[in-house]
């Protein structure tokens, strides 16, 4: 089997078209959708690496920093 790569970008309302393919009306093709290779590189690998991880809290009612404050020295 023969595949044809055809590069097009989605219209604003969702629908996709694609001309110049080298098939006769009638013929029966399959469609697989992938997104563009420059798209795939530009994308991050991990979009939230702290998902799904433990968040806990060591003194939440502490102050921050505060040896850092030149005002109470």
């Amino acid at each position: 089997m023969q595949a044809y790569r055809i590069e097009t970008t989605i219209a604003q309302n969702g629908t996709l078209l694609i001309q110049g393919v080298p098939f006769r009306a009638g013929d029966k093709v399959e469609v697989i959708i992938l997104p563009s290779r420059s798209q795939e590189k530009q994308e991050p690998q991990n979009r939230y690496p702290l998902r799904g991880k433990v968040i806990r809290y060591e003194a939440p009612f502490d102050s921050v920093a505060e040896n850092d404050w030149d005002t109470l020295r």
